[in-house]
């Protein structure tokens, strides 16, 4: 039966109170992120002025020239056009580290959040604060300290060489893969552990008990109750930190620069700082945000399809 009058005008109040509130969050986005992204494609499908070597963008979609596009595409693909970097090595390199470093993050940050929500008691609070306190420091002056850290003389060679571990001190900053990927962990690690210990946490604690009682062992316990029950906050961590390890250019650069080290982000900044490089880095940029955008389209529908099945 249709509803009339002021029944009809509470009816409409209601159905736009609760999506007002989005409407600061969606102006924020619009200002802030669809404005700048849509500028970075003017740039990638743009010209370049032949004298002053700025990029002058197309703002008009029907003006576009995706040629700088197509041959950076052509690049990963491992077919450089003439005078153009192979960026298809940089690109494997960027991929293998990111996976490296997400894997450490999920041996090391797993049991870290498990721990805290399961067994920590009292001393939740405290390890907390504890995995927050990185943040009030700059990730920059971070990855400085582990420079210090990585010396020749530095501690992680007095520690490695007194415990007979390397026969002598060892150059990480001369370009070694293993030192990007641990400065990579070690940047990102706490931005894994926190969303994946709000799932942890909100495990309700009867299923496990269940488990117990019908005679399942712990570890059984673990893998058939509390690991599928938290895949989903452990693939939003994995997700959360891989993001912007593709794009990360400041680890490498300061625990390495070394060009046989250098990530996708590296080339992109770059391109960016050189002359006629502004359309090369524009495009690249694009490259990227597609296939970041493919992680998060299998994140997005993992979520949609473990709610499907929660409701059933």
């Amino acid at each position: 039966m249709p509803v009339a009058g002021r029944d009809a005008g509470v009816v409409g109040e209601r159905r736009w109170y609760w999506p007002a509130f989005a409407a600061p969050g969606i102006a924020w986005l619009l200002v802030l992120f669809v404005t700048p992204f849509y500028a970075v494609v003017a740039v990638a499908m743009g010209g370049l002025d032949p004298i002053l070597g700025q990029p002058v963008p197309a703002w008009w979609p029907g003006a576009w020239d995706p040629s700088t596009l197509r041959q950076v595409t052509d690049s990963l693909l491992g077919h450089p056009p003439p005078l153009f970097p192979n960026l298809q090595p940089v690109f494997v390199r960027t991929v293998a580290y990111v996976f490296a470093a997400t894997a450490l993050c999920i041996l090391i940050g797993y049991p870290v959040a498990y721990y805290i929500a399961r067994h920590a008691g009292r001393r939740k609070v405290l390890l907390l604060v504890l995995l927050i306190a990185p943040f009030w420091m700059s990730y920059l002056m971070r990855m400085l300290a582990w420079v210090n850290l990585l010396q020749t003389e530095g501690y992680v060679n007095r520690v490695l060489t007194f415990l007979h571990l390397l026969p002598e001190p060892r150059n990480w900053l001369a370009g070694d893969p293993i030192a990007v990927v641990l400065g990579l962990v070690y940047g990102y690690v706490p931005y894994f552990i926190l969303p994946l210990y709000a799932a942890l946490d909100r495990i309700d604690r009867s299923h496990i008990e269940a488990a117990r009682d019908l005679g399942a062992s712990p570890a059984r316990t673990f893998l058939r109750v509390t690991l599928p029950l938290s895949f989903q906050g452990l693939l939003a961590a994995a997700v959360i930190i891989m993001l912007p390890m593709f794009g990360d250019y400041y680890t490498p650069d300061l625990l390495s620069g070394n060009p046989d080290t250098s990530m996708f982000g590296n080339f992109i900044n770059q391109f960016l700082h050189t002359r006629f490089g502004q359309p090369r880095g524009a495009s690249l940029t694009l490259l990227l945000s597609a296939f970041v955008a493919v992680l998060m389209l299998y994140y997005v529908l993992s979520v949609a399809r473990a709610t499907r099945e929660a409701r059933r």
